[in-house]
C-alpha cells in the first residue's frame, strides 16, 4: 500500500519551499524505498526552486542523502531491507556506449524510479536529481543505492551523494592529482573545499585556496590548503603564480563556474597544466574570448568534471572507509543539523556563505 510521509517541495519558481504530505508508492520492479536519515541542503536544490534546472514543478527537493533500505521491488538483488546506503544520481545502466567502452562513470542513460511520488491530490512530483530526499521515505531505483559501512554517521557520509563527491572527484578522478603536484582551487564552498581535501588526500604538495570570503579560506586552510588568496584583495592569477615559483599550478580547479573564474583558472596553470571545471555555469554563460594561440601554446588539458567523474559503487565505500579510519574528515563539512521545516532558512544561510552544509536530520 502507498505510504504518506512528510516532505519538502518547491511548488513554483522562486516561491518559498513548503512542507507537505507526500504519497510514496510501493516499490515496483527494480525500485527501492529508503527511510531517509539525513540529507544535505545543496545549491542544486536552490537552483530547482528558482527554476534554474527546468520548469517541471512541483519539485520534491533533496538529493544528498543517506538512509536505510525499507523495502525492495521485484528483481532487486543488490540491496535488501536494513542495508545502510548513500543515495546517488548516477545509477549506471551498464549498456550505453560509455558503459560498453568501460567508462561507466560517464553513463549516458542512468536509471531512476519509474513510478512518481505524488502530492495527496495525486499531482506527480519531480524528484531533484531523480532522488527527492527531503522526505521521510523516498522511492528510487535500486542502482541509486550504494551500500556503505553502517557505523558511519549519516549526516556526514550522505554528503558524498553530491557536493563532496563532486569536489573530491574533481581532484582525484578528473584531474588525477599526483603526489607533490601543485593545485589551486577557485571557490571554496562545499564543492571547492572538497576539492582541497581531495588534493590533500592525493598528496599534493602546494594547495592554494581562492575565495572572496575569509571564513571559507580559513576553513580550507584547516582542511589542507597550504596557501589562501582573497581574490577581492589580490589578483588570483598573480598570487597563484607567486607561490608556485612564477609558473602557475599543475592543476587549477574552478569550483565557481563563471567565465571570469574559468579565465583565471586558464591563466593560473603552468604550461601543460590541467584546468578542471566543476562549478556549474548557467546556460547563458560563454567561454571567455581567448587568443587561440594561448590555448595551443599553453598545452595541457581543459576538462569538465561531471559528479566528480565518480563511480558510486567504487568510490563511496572507499571514501566511507577512509572516513571511518579518520583519514577523511567528512564531519567538517556539516555546519549544522536542521529539521525539514528549516530548509528555507538554510537556503538563506547558503546565500550568505554562513555554512558549508546544512544537513536535514530525519
Amino acid at each position: 500500500m502507498p505510504t504518506t510521509v512528510v516532505g519538502v517541495i518547491a511548488r513554483a519558481k522562486g516561491e518559498p519551499v513548503e512542507t507537505v504530505d507526500v504519497v510514496v508508492p510501493d516499490p515496483g520492479p527494480g525500485e527501492v524505498t529508503v527511510t531517509v536519515q539525513a540529507c544535505g541542503v545543496c545549491h542544486t536544490d536552490l537552483h530547482y526552486r528558482e527554476g534554474g534546472i527546468n520548469d517541471d514543478f512541483p519539485f520534491l527537493l533533496g538529493h544528498e542523502a543517506a538512509g536505510v533500505v525499507e523495502s525492495v521491488g521485484d528483481g532487486v538483488t543488490t540491496v535488501e531491507p536494513g542495508d545502510f546506503v548513500v543515495l546517488n544520481w548516477r545509477a549506471v545502466c551498464g549498456d550505453c556506449r560509455a558503459c560498453r567502452r568501460g567508462e561507466p562513470w560517464y553513463c549516458f542513460s542512468t536509471h531512476n524510479a519509474a513510478q512518481p511520488m505524488t502530492l495527496a491530490d495525486g499531482t506527480p512530483l519531480s524528484p531533484a536529481l531523480g532522488i527527492g530526499a527531503f522526505v521521510e521515505t523516498t522511492l528510487v531505483h535500486a542502482g541509486q543505492c550504494t551500500k556503505v559501512d553502517p557505523q558511519a554517521r549519516p549526516a556526514a557520509v550522505g554528503l558524498l551523494g553530491c557536493g563532496v563527491m563532486a569536489g573530491l572527484g574533481a581532484a582525484i578522478n578528473t584531474a588525477g592529482v599526483r603526489r607533490g603536484q601543485s593545485v589551486a582551487v577557485i571557490g571554496c564552498g562545499g564543492v571547492g573545499t572538497a576539492a582541497v581535501v581531495g588534493s590533500a588526500l592525493a598528496g599534493a604538495g602546494t594547495i592554494v585556496a581562492v575565495d572572496v570570503d575569509d571564513r571559507k579560506l580559513d576553513s580550507a586552510r584547516g582542511l589542507g590548503a597550504t596557501h589562501t588568496v582573497n581574490s577581492r584583495e589580490q589578483d588570483p592569477v598573480e598570487a597563484i603564480q607567486a607561490v608556485t615559483g612564477g609558473y602557475g599550478a599543475d592543476v587549477v580547479i574552478d569550483a565557481v563556474g563563471r567565465p571570469e573564474t574559468w579565465r583565471q583558472a586558464f591563466y593560473a596553470r603552468d604550461l601543460a597544466g590541467t584546468v578542471v571545471l566543476v562549478g556549474v555555469p548557467t546556460p547563458d554563460m560563454r567561454i571567455p574570448d581567448l587568443p587561440l594561440i594561448d590555448v595551443f601554446g599553453r598545452g595541457g588539458a581543459l576538462k569538465s568534471s561531471w559528479y566528480g567523474d565518480c563511480l558510486p559503487s567504487r568510490d563511496f565505500p572507499m571514501l566511507v572507509d577512509l572516513y571511518r579510519q579518520g583519514r577523511l574528515d567528512l564531519d567538517a563539512f556539516v555546519s549544522e543539523e536542521i529539521g525539514l521545516g528549516d530548509v528555507e532558512a538554510a537556503f538563506e544561510k547558503m546565500h550568505r556563505g554562513d555554512v558549508l552544509r546544512s544537513v536535514v536530520i530525519l
